[in-house]
């Protein structure tokens, strides 16, 4: 078999390594309970302007992206965010949270609270690294139950 390298592939070729990798998971390891998860800010106009964007799976919650516009900043929104985040997530049974940042100020607000680092990748481009944190909900239900 000749292998390349490319810089892009079709949509369509895309989508069917995906749906082959998500049929060969599902046959290895079950189904993972995939469900969306998204806290979305909006500005006065009703334009998205930010917002906590993820999943939970396989009993855990994934935050992908954790993003407030710099005038909203120092308000508490991301705490806020990634607090209902975790409850809705304790709600649907998950044990814990995991979430990754190249931003030094993000991670002292996840370390905040309550995540602890479970690896990083020093040594990035420009000096950066990418740190992954996680956090263990308590064993308690979560509010409203």
């Amino acid at each position: 078999m000749e292998l390349a390298i490319t810089e892009g592939l079709a949509p369509q070729e895309e989508t069917e390594i995906l749906e082959r990798l998500k049929a060969y998971n599902l046959e290895t390891f079950g189904e993972s309970d995939r469900r969306d998860l998204y806290i979305p800010l909006y500005d006065d106009k009703g334009a998205i302007t930010g917002g906590l964007v993820g999943y939970t799976g396989r009993g855990w919650l994934y935050t992908s992206m954790l993003f407030v516009p710099q005038e909203l900043r120092g308000r508490g929104l991301a705490g806020r965010m990634l607090d209902m985040a975790e409850q809705e997530a304790r709600r649907r049974g998950c044990i814990g949270a995991y979430i990754d940042t190249m931003n030094p100020q993000a991670r002292q607000l996840y370390l905040r609270q309550g995540y602890r680092e479970i690896g990083s990748l020093q040594e990035l481009a420009g000096g950066h690294a990418v740190t992954w944190l996680e956090k263990r909900f308590a064993s308690e239900p979560a509010s409203g139950e």
